[in-house]
């Protein structure tokens, strides 16, 4: 499993933000500047943030994007999660009946595993911790 280059560069995002200052707006396009973000990939990113609550954008001479709640309130498996959907090590973790080794599989139980244990490792870690 590869986080994507969207979800990479979504997180950098947030953090950018959330080293700012929560509640201090910043332009989309000093954003992606510092972040070294292609600026239309930005707005999409950014996009999908709002619809998930995570930012909260303005438009106008005083417009730009802020954190929709503080940063230790957003998890980085939000972020990731708002951008790729949810995590899935393999198909077999999440729909049962999908392989035809299932009953008699000693691999499952691993894949179960690490994918518990990586979305509890990214759910326990917010952007305040990782701004700091």
């Amino acid at each position: 499993m590869q986080v994507t280059r969207q979800a990479d560069y979504a997180v950098r995002a947030v953090l950018h933000l959330a080293r700012i200052g929560g509640n201090k707006r910043a332009a989309t396009s000093a954003v992606a500047q510092e972040q070294h973000i292609p600026p239309s990939f930005l707005a999409k990113i950014v996009a999908q943030l709002s619809v998930a609550g995570i930012l909260h954008t303005s438009r106008g001479a005083h417009g730009g994007v802020t954190l929709a709640r503080d940063a230790n309130e957003i998890s980085l498996l939000e972020v990731v999660e708002a951008i790729d959907g949810p995590i899935q090590l393999n198909e077999c973790v999440q729909a049962s009946g999908s392989c035809p080794f299932e009953e008699n599989c000693p691999v499952q139980h691993v894949w179960c595993q690490a994918q518990e244990d990586l979305v509890l490792k990214l759910r326990s870690t917010n952007f305040a911790q990782l701004a700091s």
